[in-house]
């Protein structure tokens, strides 16, 4: 994506500060190193109040990213989308009178890989999507762009805490369920029918340790060729559409 099509970002010191005072929806705010001066600390005093993450890179990151020169050395990423909260997904299969159905993101970092995980879940009837306020992608224009409008209609909560997340689901009596290749059993053996989250890792690294150890289950998807893994979004589309299945299949 060209920078001069970029609608995701906010540039300038006053612009930025206005956004704040606004209330919209900001996922992060990258700082020039060396910026600490003036209306810089103002922001970066309310940006803590809101717990926006904050990051620091040289000039030529953000001229890099800028679509113009004059970001006076901040930039601002904005959301395509308001989030929700998780309850307000709990919520919504409950008043549907559904057994709650949610796809977890941990650290996805990949916009392309988020916007295809939003458009399954929302082809496959999932109630909402979470992903991490952390070493993640929020709801960007690409990612936007890459769900063909999914973007609109499925939930997304950003929290703090992917494992408080997911023991707030328990209590809901939701059962978490996570791909992994150490799974003791395979996706097509697991009965994902009830109340469930999947968990879809991140690209590289895989599902954290912590989040894993949170899980009711671990299943694997086997993997026959010389591959040993598959893309982020593809495993999960597979998980996802297993939910589908086995729903489809209790309601025959």
């Amino acid at each position: 994506m060209s920078n001069e099509n970029r609608t995701d970002i906010i540039e300038g010191r006053n612009p930025v500060m206005e956004a704040l005072k606004s209330g919209r929806t900001i996922d992060k705010i990258l700082v020039q190193n060396g910026e600490k001066q003036g209306s810089i600390i103002k922001i970066l005093k309310i940006a803590k109040e809101m717990r926006i993450a904050v990051s620091y890179a040289e000039k030529a990151k953000l001229d890099s990213i800028a679509s113009t020169k004059a970001h006076q050395g901040i930039i601002a990423y904005v959301a395509a989308k308001e989030y929700v909260s998780l309850k307000d997904i709990i919520n919504i299969a409950k008043e549907k009178g559904e057994a709650p159905f949610v796809v977890i993101c941990d650290e996805i970092t990949d916009p392309h890989n988020l916007g295809s995980i939003i458009r399954t879940a929302n082809a496959a009837g999932a109630h909402g999507v979470v992903i991490s306020k952390h070493n993640a992608v929020g709801l960007n224009s690409t990612v936007a762009k890459t769900s063909a409008g999914a973007v609109e209609f499925t939930p997304v909560a950003k929290v703090s805490s992917i494992s408080q997340a997911i023991e707030t689901l328990k209590k809901e009596n939701v059962w978490v369920v996570a791909a992994d290749m150490d799974g003791d059993r395979t996706v097509y053996e697991h009965d994902f029918s009830g109340g469930v989250a999947i968990v879809i890792g991140n690209e590289g690294k895989g599902i954290s340790h912590l989040v894993k150890k949170n899980c009711d289950f671990i299943v694997r998807i086997p993997m026959l060729g010389k591959i040993s893994s598959l893309n982020a979004s593809v495993a999960g589309a597979l998980m996802i559409y297993e939910v589908v299945r086995n729903r489809n299949k209790k309601e025959q």
